[in-house]
């Protein structure tokens, strides 16, 4: 598979705006690796590099493998894509299942990561985690906590649920377009 390189924000919009709609954050560890959706992100400059920061909620599986394996990809569709995909990916563990297998998702090695790029969302960034910090419930306005986090639902549940999020700061380190 051939990569088109280019620098990141070259297609920061096309990024940002796909963000809402969802795309797949990858992680790997321990001769496991999972995708998952993600809406919330940012993707911006800090220390004078390209950072792309990912919340990932603490009860995740790609918690665990973010925490021993600092390192992820971020897929972003591009043109015609099967929408399952980011549904599957957005409603199952990958503790109980290979989404990858489930789907038939094509791993595409990483150029500077060791976790792979995905070819069905061909748009991707490469990046190493270069700060993580836990988000503070006090410092959360009442009105996001009761929408995003409300204690009356299960930490599995899809969605809205009592789990907070660790914003994941990754250093861009590689981004392309990957070609069949």
């Amino acid at each position: 598979m051939e990569r088109q390189m280019f620098p990141v924000y070259d297609r920061a919009s096309e990024i940002l705006n796909a963000l809402p709609g969802g795309i797949l954050l990858t992680a790997a560890a321990n001769g496991r690796t999972n995708t998952m959706t993600i809406g919330w992100g940012t993707l911006g400059m800090e220390w004078g590099i390209p950072i792309f920061t990912a919340f990932v909620r603490t009860g995740r599986f790609t918690r665990e493998l973010l925490d021993a394996n600092p390192e992820f990809t971020i897929n972003v569709p591009v043109g015609q894509f099967d929408r399952k995909i980011l549904g599957f990916c957005g409603t199952k563990s990958g503790r109980d299942v290979d989404k990858f297998q489930e789907l038939g998702l094509t791993a595409v090695p990483g150029v500077e990561v060791s976790v792979p790029a995905i070819a069905q969302l061909p748009l991707t960034l490469e990046c190493r985690v270069i700060y993580r910090r836990a988000q503070n419930p006090d410092a959360i306005p009442p009105r996001f906590l009761e929408k995003y986090y409300p204690q009356d639902v299960g930490s599995d549940a899809t969605g809205s649920n009592r789990d907070f999020h660790i914003a994941y700061m990754g250093e861009v380190v590689a981004s392309y377009l990957l070609q069949p």
